[in-house]
């Protein structure tokens, strides 16, 4: 495991390294937490973890949370490509499908193609380590669902998110797992927490359970519906829930 700091010392040449002992971050639930993936971070609140834009949030900001106690998560586009990113270049248009509904300027990608997409995953990766992000928010991992222009299989796309898992890990980075539910069994202990959006709304909450009692936890966001309807379903199954905005500003309700 690469050491996540190193101070290297002036006098004698003398490099230390300071890998954390546990691998990696571990979170539990009742992790209170913010997400914004939108607009200049508001650092005010008063959590234990931040998810954070990957790309666009600066490193001083990380630093900031940091100096405070946070966890940082860093998210980052897995499944679907963006034609506004640094890297947009990088992807082969053999991996690029169709567009995705609503979202203007992203299309899926063809995770059967590990090898093609490893080296940009693997720097994205990298660049969180880089940044020191304690773990990372790859959305998009649940493809197979829907109509991407290629035959995607659950398999594949097991084999692509315990890729991602895996990768991770070995940068010392906890993971998440965005969404994709009917795969929770077969993906929960390679994964150190879910995130998910709208559970509540679709009735699908029941089926994130397996994280809870795994001890790892469930980051629920809804968009629509009563709060105090909503932390109260929320607060009995011991999720972390955030009532937000579809835009992911800085603007949330939290549950507790």
């Amino acid at each position: 495991m690469k050491a996540k700091y190193l101070v290297c010392l002036a006098v004698g040449l003398m490099c230390i390294g300071m890998a954390n002992a546990a691998g990696w971050w571990k979170p539990t639930p009742a992790t209170s937490w913010q997400i914004q993936l939108q607009g200049k971070i508001n650092k005010s609140f008063n959590v234990k973890m931040y998810d954070i834009d990957l790309f666009d949030t600066p490193q001083s900001v990380i630093d900031n949370l940091h100096s405070r106690g946070i966890k940082v998560a860093c998210y980052f586009n897995a499944g679907g490509f963006e034609e506004w990113r640094d890297d947009a270049g990088a992807f082969p248009a053999a991996v690029l499908g169709k567009a995705l509904d609503n979202w203007p300027g992203e299309r899926w990608l063809d995770i059967r193609r590990i090898g093609l997409l490893a080296p940009i995953m693997e720097a994205r990766l990298n660049l969180a380590q880089e940044k020191l992000c304690d773990g990372v928010d790859p959305d998009n991992v649940d493809g197979y669902t829907n109509a991407t222009g290629f035959p995607l299989t659950a398999e594949d796309q097991l084999d692509y998110n315990r890729w991602l898992s895996e990768e991770a890990h070995a940068r010392g980075l906890a993971v998440g797992l965005k969404n994709d539910l009917d795969q929770i069994i077969g993906l929960v202990t390679h994964f150190d927490f879910a995130i998910n959006e709208q559970c509540q709304q679709y009735q699908e909450c029941d089926l994130l359970t397996p994280f809870i009692m795994a001890n790892k936890p469930v980051f629920e966001i809804e968009y629509k519906g009563n709060r105090n309807k909503v932390c109260m379903a929320a607060n009995r199954r011991n999720f972390d829930a955030l009532m937000k905005r579809l835009d992911l500003n800085a603007w949330r309700r939290a549950c507790r």
